[in-house]
């Protein structure tokens, strides 16, 4: 028996890192599972990897910065399994720099930044909504960051990571007398391709090694974090085991910035 057994899971950001080793967790747990990214070849590889036939996964290919787009894996869910019972909003980034004296020309670069890190996920949260209402069952594990809690790489990435902490905390209010519970879950330094410590040392002027070393000196556990390793509590807030948790910030940072 599996820890989320008859369970229908949609992970946005599915092919890769953080959202593909939650995916391939849940799968393991007993869950069918919808995922979600912009590239096809990476969802394939995910379903396969965890094993999945048509009978309990399906791959979306969709666009997290489209309205639209960005609410269809939750509606192909629900038109295969006919519910949706555990939502993943692992969308995140950084869509170019901003410079805060640069007047009204980094607009758009902020905007595209909220709408990946913000937008994204309230979008996919509205389509999953009225399902789970009506189920009286939900779970929403929102995908945050250090920047959630702390200062970033970016002033719109922080902002937007920041946001989801009041997201997650006003939606787990206003939701909670129907059955469906909402949290955010801040990784820390994970080793997923998203982060490219030579792209950090470019920037910086130093090396990757020197970089690499930096961060793990920001969490007391002094290391990368391992993807796989925040998919026990992502279980856990999926799960029957997570009833009583809602509204919280739940950090699996090896003690970032404690």
């Amino acid at each position: 028996m599996g820890r989320l057994d008859d369970r229908v899971a949609v992970v946005t950001g599915g092919g890769r890192g953080i959202g593909q080793a939650i995916a391939l967790r849940y799968a393991a747990e007993g869950a069918s599972v919808v995922i979600s990214s912009r590239t096809r070849e990476d969802l394939e590889a995910t379903l396969a990897a965890a094993g999945l036939g048509a009978a309990r996964g399906l791959a979306v290919v969709a666009n997290a910065m489209d309205p639209a787009d960005a609410r269809r894996p939750v509606r192909e869910a629900v038109a295969r399994f006919g519910r949706v019972d555990i939502l993943v909003n692992n969308v995140g980034g950084t869509v170019g720099g901003v410079d805060p004296f640069a007047g009204d020309g980094d607009d758009d670069a902020f905007e595209k930044t909220l709408v990946l890190c913000l937008m994204s996920a309230w979008w996919t949260t509205t389509a999953a909504l009225p399902t789970m209402r009506d189920q009286r069952y939900g779970r929403i594990v929102n995908i945050g960051s250090g920047a959630s809690k702390h200062v970033g790489g970016s002033i719109p990435y922080t902002a937007g990571k920041h946001g989801l902490v009041g997201l997650t905390k006003q939606l787990a209010a206003d939701v909670a007398p129907h059955g469906i519970n909402v949290n955010l879950l801040c990784p820390g330094w994970t080793r997923t391709s998203l982060l490219d410590f030579a792209r950090i040392a470019g920037r910086r002027g130093t090396t990757p090694e020197q970089e690499e070393e930096r961060a793990c000196q920001e969490n007391l556990q002094r290391r990368v974090l391992a993807p796989e390793e925040l998919t026990g509590m992502a279980t856990l807030l999926a799960g029957e085991d997570g009833t009583g948790i809602t509204g919280q910030v739940i950090s699996v940072d090896g003690g970032y910035k404690v």
